[in-house]
């Protein structure tokens, strides 16, 4: 790259620092300014879900003692590895020697990880972000083994979102009949907006259809050198339209028109790498069971799944179990659904054993669905010998007990600020 096209850059990113006081606080903020340790600080999310805006809120108690540096710029569109020294010098140049980096989005840039690790080694502190889950992971190979911490950002939780409304939050366990009326309204409109910032802002529809096109090509096209648009798009708008439904790849291959269901699959690990969609699979203590099992899909934010895909009047249940299938991602759970004699929304495995089961369910009032939901839930409750579930609902509060075991109804909002 030009160095003096690269140092007029990087002044300007440096010298404009965007003000961020009005901002959402997120729950990740605490969390990572709170850590007792030098490792190099990864945060991953999908784009536009406030990983830059987070970043800013860190640096803010570290402007004199920092470089900003964003690769989303398409000004950096030929930078390489090669670049790296020479980047590092000008920082030094324009501000002199500084001890802390933030790098946005740099996993634009091949091999990126061993000049982060350089940094680290020389007594560093680094902070990156980046728009794709396998920094958390594989991508990271032998380069930052032992060196780094990882957080995923997602969208507003329930909680965040209220911070938004700027809505004092009330101790959940004695509301009052106001403070429930106006925190299930908020509620209602949480799952008409979303989590996506922008968006819970301005509800501009073109504003989601322009970021999943920006996700589509430059996260998953561009960085996989894909040839079949057509049925990437059609997988994605599959995910989009079954959200909380169990998928075979074999079902999404006819659809699609492609020849191996081992595409499909290899489409869907792209989508879950952008943070776009999930699958989540059937717990089994048999390996080959989980692996061939059925999937069920989730899709990262409701609003965008309701703008791409298609939808139904059946589908608020649905919306309702996607809800909280993200808030068990925040929570960072390892999570399976259940199925044996009945089926089971969710379960959570903790060490060796399922230690958790959750049904979710819009309402319990129809006897059949009622009889389905508390039947699915004692399933899974017999099966991993535990002696207590839950049911999440719209707005129902209960408790049941049934052969010994305990079974609590809360509704989804309650138990989001929990």
């Amino acid at each position: 790259m030009d160095k003096e096209k690269l140092k007029i850059l990087l002044k300007e990113q440096n010298d404009h620092i965007k003000d961020v006081e009005d901002l959402v606080k997120r729950e990740l903020l605490d969390e990572i300014k709170g850590r007792k340790s030098d490792l190099i600080t990864i945060v991953a999310g999908l784009r536009r879900v406030g990983k830059s805006t987070l970043m800013n809120e860190i640096r803010k108690d570290h402007l004199h003692e920092s470089y900003f540096v964003n690769f989303d710029d398409e000004r950096f569109f030929d930078f390489t590895i090669e670049d790296f020294q020479t980047m590092q010098e000008l920082l030094i140049e324009l501000y002199g020697e500084r001890n802390i980096y933030f790098f946005d989005e740099i996993q634009n840039i091949r091999g990126w990880e061993r000049f982060v690790r350089r940094l680290h080694d020389s007594g560093k502190m680094v902070y990156v972000t980046g728009s794709n889950a396998s920094m958390l992971s594989r991508e990271m190979g032998t380069h930052l083994t032992g060196r780094h911490l990882s957080y995923s950002l997602y969208p507003y939780s329930f909680r965040e979102f209220l911070r938004y409304k700027k809505y004092e939050l009330p101790i959940p366990e004695v509301l009052t009949t106001v403070e429930r009326s106006t925190l299930k309204r908020h509620f209602n409109e949480y799952i008409e907006a979303g989590g996506i910032p922008e968006f819970v802002k301005n509800r501009d529809e073109l504003y989601v259809k322009t970021l999943y096109e920006n996700i589509i090509y430059r996260d998953i096209i561009a960085r996989y050198n894909l040839k079949d648009e057509k049925a990437l798009k059609t997988t994605a708008y599959f995910a989009a339209s079954n959200i909380a439904k169990e998928i075979s790849y074999n079902n999404v291959r006819k659809l699609t028109g492609l020849s191996s269901a081992t595409t499909i699959k290899e489409y869907f690990e792209y989508l879950e790498n952008s943070y776009l969609a999930y699958l989540l699979p059937r717990f089994s203590t048999s390996l080959k069971t989980q692996v061939y099992s059925n999937k069920k899909v989730y899709f990262i934010d409701t609003a965008i799944a309701k703008i791409l895909g298609f939808r139904t009047s059946e589908d608020y249940g649905r919306i309702l179990e996607n809800i909280v299938f993200m808030e068990l991602k925040r929570r960072n759970l390892e999570i399976y659904y259940h199925r044996e004699k009945k089926e089971c929304d969710f379960v959570i495995r903790n060490g060796y054993n399922i230690a958790e089961a959750i049904q979710v369910t819009k309402s319990l009032e129809n006897p059949d669905t009622r009889k389905r939901e508390i039947e699915g839930l004692f399933d899974a409750l017999e099966a991993y010998n535990l002696s207590e579930g839950l049911i999440l609902t719209d707005d129902t509060e209960d408790s049941i007990e049934m052969d010994g075991k305990q079974i609590t109804v809360k509704p989804i909002w309650k138990w989001m600020l929990e």
